[in-house]
């Protein structure tokens, strides 16, 4: 649900409780792996008795396996160690986020890409794109060896809460219902969300980012997702962290009518930013300007939010050699400029550690997160 805190940590009210202790006790196994019953029972502060119960309604699920006796275990009956079964199932993650290819592919439960495809967009717009996300998903579907928890969408643009992608400009896309098209098509459960909002997952899912954090996301256009207090921001309308129509360009004043060409997207967006580098370049020019004036109205953008959430982590994803050096030191140096020093001035900026499969990456997050309640 939007809002929901990512990990359950405490116990709740006993209407509630049963499905969220299951997921408290996932969460641990998935998170530390190799626990007894009674380690169980001390992480989530829940009874052995409730632990017992717990644990073997998920063995007998398939979600839980026994490992065997702890080694060097004291004398007395030996405590039999736990895990997530995570062989049992696989997710399918698709990135539409990237200006020239749909790339997707099936992982297993911990994030790491068994088998990938990409399908070429080629200016595909409308029905065309939607046609290849279709046979992208089915292919990886047939290239499945266990069965498929979920399907996992990264899609650029507005995407609200049943998964229809309400705007995607660069794919031509108003309306579009990919959730319920694909959950039809296959058979099985789908999630599509917002591709910022995804990567956000895969950063605080498998980096172990901490605190209140924003990711920026440049690829065919600029979005970026937002954790606070430990859940992601949607907005009244789903469109949190769409800034790459926020307009930058006001060297001529603040009065002026509101441009497209001054939007930020305008500098930062990969095939804006691969041309002006071209350009440059084939002139015999050197590139760091442009770059570095990227990094400046990234910062223009990007201070005010800072400064109003006070955050603790700034994390770009993107093409590295567009978005790394010169661009990044530019977007501290701006953000230093433009927020109260000693407060603000000391967010942590820095490039995602998860590389080009971030968005793949949080489809498995937010997959095992809907169906298992496990981040």
């Amino acid at each position: 649900m939007p809002g929901r805190a990512l990990r359950p940590r405490t116990k709740v009210l006993p209407e509630h409780a049963r499905n969220h202790n299951r997921s408290l006790v996932l969460q641990s196994l998935y998170r530390d792996g190799q626990a007894s019953r009674a380690d169980l029972a001390r992480e989530t502060g829940l009874t052995r008795v409730t632990i017992s119960d717990l644990v073997g309604e998920l063995i007998a699920e398939g979600l839980v396996i026994e490992l065997g006796q702890r080694e060097g275990a004291r004398p007395g009956k030996p405590a039999v160690l736990l895990d997530v079964n995570r062989s049992a199932s696989q997710i399918i993650g698709v990135d539409l986020s990237e200006h020239a290819v749909f790339r997707g592919a099936v992982l297993d439960m911990d994030g790491q890409v068994l088998r990938s495809s990409e399908v070429p967009l080629a200016g595909s717009r409308g029905e065309a794109a939607t046609a290849k996300v279709l046979a992208l998903v089915d292919e990886l579907v047939q290239a499945a060896t266990a069965p498929i928890l979920g399907i996992g969408i990264g899609s650029p643009g507005i995407v609200d809460a049943s998964g229809t992608v309400v705007a995607a400009p660069n794919l031509g896309w108003a309306d579009e219902p990919l959730q319920h098209t694909l959950a039809e098509r296959t058979g099985l459960p789908v999630f599509v969300a917002n591709d910022a909002n995804v990567a956000v997952l895969a950063e605080h899912g498998f980096a172990d980012a901490h605190g209140d954090m924003m990711l920026v996301k440049v690829g065919h256009g600029v979005g970026s997702g937002l954790l606070v207090a430990g859940a992601l921001v949607f907005g009244s309308r789903f469109a949190a962290g769409e800034i790459g129509q926020v307009m930058v360009g006001t060297d001529d004043g603040s009065e002026g009518p509101y441009d497209r060409e001054k939007c930020l997207e305008a500098w930062l967006a990969v095939p804006r930013l691969e041309s002006k580098v071209a350009a440059e370049a084939l002139a015999g020019r050197p590139v760091e300007p442009v770059l570095r004036e990227a990094g400046q109205r990234l910062g223009v953008a990007l201070a005010p939010i800072v400064g109003a959430l006070n955050l603790s982590e700034v994390v770009l994803s993107g093409p590295e050699e567009l978005l790394a050096g010169v661009l990044l030191d530019a977007l501290g140096a701006t953000l230093r400029n433009r927020t109260m020093a000693g407060f603000h001035s000391d967010v942590t900026l820095r490039m995602t550690s998860q590389g080009r499969d971030i968005v793949l990456r949080g489809c498995v997050i937010m997959v095992l997160s809907a169906q298992l309640g496990v981040s």
